[in-house]
């Protein structure tokens, strides 16, 4: 993007509304994105950062007058600088407190989302952080009432587990001209931050309300870090800044700038959402319309369920993602056809494991595996219309084969040539040239002994025919060579289900080793959940340990407590919560491994029948023996001759 759009306004009714063209843009990108949303005070200098984060020097709109100029949620993507693959997502969201709008609500609704959708908050304040600019930070102690953790019809205060899900913090104090000292000495800036944002022993109204706002910055996010602005110019340059060059500037706020700059593109985490799942533009712009519909509908957005109906939308998504991999794979094969069983079965492994890989990179909380099930049926449905094709293809080429090599045969016939005494050795000569000839180019073709016996059947017709009017043979020779070619007749047939047989058994093979590296992706993907649940929850008992260590440090002993207690439940919910995806993945895995085995069964119970089929064929085959035995002890005449087939 070469300039920043508006993602989310005000419609006629002053509800929020999410603006198409943003949507369009975000559903393009399939990237990760570290989203950084800036929320403050309106005029002080939130879009000036945005830019620097972007790499422009304009963009995101900057007032020069008191009027609040950003309006809204407006939306950045840019590449990110340091990590590749990446898209940076920057949010300048519309300042707070503005006096011409005098709306708290919507206020609050836009913090909200700034908190929601972001990986980074940035609040933006001005002069110093004293009491007065915590307490204009109010918009965060009204997020347990404004955001749900789990869906649950009671009303429960789940809000201890926002720092599971929420952005890291980081507090930007502009026009900063105090010494950071405490206590007499030398500060850095997170300490100045933690300074205040010490609590107050006491249970007085008073302190509790002084130390409310304080508890739920130090609470809800994982990670809070600060920088201090010196003012960027002289006062009179300030409604210019973003025309002014480096020059004109503050060489300590470029220093700053740049810090700041600098921290947020390497700290900045890619968004995630509950559960650990990355999140993509594509993803993104679906949770922001879920989000807004949510807070303009008066309900009260739900974590919970968000992941569940964003994995609702990419687990579809996942699963047609999925079939195009293997389809587009396929029909590249197809330009091949006809091509050996092996090669075809072959590429359909490679492919259904592709589109397997395609689908978990894309898909999550599948937890009954319905949406994987409906990418296997629809690629092992694929699969046998290709096998169909690719014999299709192969019957062509062979009969065109066939046509080919028996045109001066048919010629012959048509003239009458093999209607003459001894023509019926010389049509079976014929025959058995064509048949060597055909056997040695068609040798690797899926259907050629099904073709060739189909051929055979055919030509039976007029070897009866030739057979019958060959004056040279007698009876008895014609017999004889009658059994003998209804003998090779069958054995053809029974080569033609042997091959039957044997490609039923490739295919057999290709599905155990296509089940083989499912299940292996599928035990990938778990641990990768896994790994990624387990990390989200460390996260969070680490920054409840941090919590208590400075409550214990400052003396609130009883607050330190009460925080043992909610971790020790914490931890408790993080191992249930383990177990039972664990529990969810063995049941997937078992229920693979059921529809693999039923698969495989009727496989069996078809190679089975054929099997069957074979032996009542070898045994018709050595009961027309008996017969032919028996017309050769009689009389040597068919002795040394030709039969056809």
């Amino acid at each position: 993007m070469d300039k920043p759009v508006c993602l989310i306004n005000t419609d006629s009714d002053g509800k929020l509304c999410v603006q198409p063209a943003a949507l369009q843009v975000l559903q393009q990108i399939q990237q990760p994105v570290v989203v950084v949303a800036v929320v403050g005070l309106y005029r002080t200098g939130k879009s000036y950062l945005m830019n620097h984060l972007a790499g422009k020097q304009t963009g995101f709109a900057l007032g020069g007058t008191i009027e609040s100029k950003t309006k809204g949620i407006w939306m950045w993507c840019v590449p990110h600088p340091t990590k590749t693959g990446t898209t940076l997502v920057l949010l300048d969201t519309e300042g707070l407190g503005d006096v011409e709008k005098g709306d708290s609500k919507h206020d609050t609704n836009i913090f909200c989302l700034a908190v929601l959708l972001s990986s980074t908050l940035v609040y933006n304040s001005s002069g110093t952080i004293d009491n007065r600019a915590i307490e204009e930070l109010q918009y965060v102690t009204e997020l347990t009432e404004c955001i749900k953790v789990k869906s649950s019809d009671e009303d429960v205060d789940d809000s201890t587990e926002f720092v599971k899900f929420f952005p890291s913090f980081i507090w930007s104090v502009r026009d900063f001209t105090l010494e950071r000292k405490i206590d007499g000495k030398d500060a850095t800036e997170d300490e100045y931050l933690e300074f205040a944002l010490k609590l107050k022993p006491g249970t007085s109204k008073k302190i509790t309300s002084f130390n409310l706002p304080r508890e739920c910055i130090q609470k809800f996010f994982p990670t809070r870090t600060c920088f201090t602005f010196p003012f960027p110019t002289a006062p009179e340059k300030m409604s210019t800044l973003e025309s002014l060059s480096p020059a004109d500037l503050s060489t300590e706020f470029l220093e700053v700038t740049k810090r700041f700059c600098k921290f947020v593109f390497d700290k900045s985490e890619v968004k995630r959402l509950k559960d650990g799942h990355t999140v993509t533009g594509r993803v993104l712009g679906n949770l922001t319309k879920m989000y807004v519909n949510t807070i303009s509908s008066g309900a009260v957005p739900c974590l919970e369920n968000a992941v569940i109906a964003m994995a609702q939308i990419e687990n579809v998504a996942a699963t047609q993602e999925g079939l195009e991999v293997y389809q587009r794979g396929m029909e590249k094969v197809k330009c091949s056809f006809p091509l050996e069983l092996e090669q075809v079965s072959s590429e359909h492994q490679r492919l259904s494991s592709k589109a397997t890989q395609a689908f978990m990179a894309r898909s999550f909380k599948d937890t009954d595996g319905k949406h994987l099930k409906v990418l296997e049926g629809k690629i092992n449905k694929l699969f046998n219309e290709y096998l169909c094709q690719n014999e299709q293809a192969s019957v062509k080429k062979c009969e065109d084969l066939l046509l080919s090599l028996s045109a001066t045969m048919t010629e012959k016939h048509k003239q009458g040539f093999y209607a003459k005494p001894g023509g019926y050795d010389v049509f079976c000569k014929d025959l058995e040239d064509i048949v060597k000839t055909y056997k040695s180019q068609a040798k690797n073709e899926v259907q050629a002994e099904m073709v060739l016996d189909k051929f055979l059947k055919q030509k039976s017709v007029d070897s009866k025919a030739i057979l019958q009017a060959d004056k040279k043979l007698t009876e008895k020779e014609k017999k004889i060579k009658e059994e003998m070619e209804k003998a090779v007749l069958l054995q053809q047939e029974i080569k033609a289900k042997e091959e039957t047989q044997r490609q039923l058994m490739e295919k057999m093979e290709a599905e155990k080793k296509s089940n083989e590296e499912r299940i292996k992706q599928m035990k990938e993907k778990m641990e990768e959940e896994m790994k990624q649940q387990r990390e989200e929850a460390q996260r969070a008992l680490d920054s409840k340990l941090r919590e208590q260590a400075a409550l214990l440090d400052k003396g609130f002993q009883e607050k330190a407590d009460m925080m043992s207690k909610e971790m020790k439940e914490f931890k408790r919910q993080a191992s249930e919560a383990e177990s039972n995806r664990a529990r969810e993945f063995r049941e997937l895995l078992e229920n693979s491994n059921r529809r693999h085995e039923k698969s495989m069964a009727m496989m069996m119970q078809q190679h089975r029948e054929q099997m069957q089929q074979l032996q009542n064929m070898q045994n018709s085959s050595s009961g027309l023996l008996c017969p032919l035995l028996l017309l050769l002890a009689a009389g040597s005449g068919g002795k040394g001759k030709r039969c056809c087939c």
